[in-house]
């Protein structure tokens, strides 16, 4: 019987990788999509938390935050942060930077 939980645990842990996979990569979409929206330069992408969360609005999920550096002018390296609910973008926070 207890085979059955090592299975069980080694599911939720395969589970809980591949997700935060899915995670990573739609973070790095829009972080693409919105530096060149905003004709940043994108350099990296890195994350920094995931947790599990209860909200009233979204309810039990996986909350991550993901650290991202960027340009404004090509020469200088800012830092901002986008957060996630789930797999839906919560917000992008971006310092005073300066531009070309």
């Amino acid at each position: 019987m207890e085979n059955i939980y090592y299975l069980l645990l080694f599911c939720l842990f395969c589970w809980y990788f591949v997700y935060l996979r899915k995670v990573s990569e739609l973070a790095e979409h829009h972080i693409r999509r919105y530096c060149k929206e905003g004709d940043l330069q994108f350099i990296a992408l890195a994350r920094r938390s995931s947790r599990l969360k209860f909200s009233k609005q979204h309810g039990p999920c996986i909350y991550s935050i993901f650290d991202f550096d960027f340009s404004g002018d090509g020469e200088s390296n800012n830092q901002g942060s986008l957060s996630f609910y789930g797999l839906k973008l919560e917000k992008i926070d971006l310092p005073a930077y300066r531009i070309h």
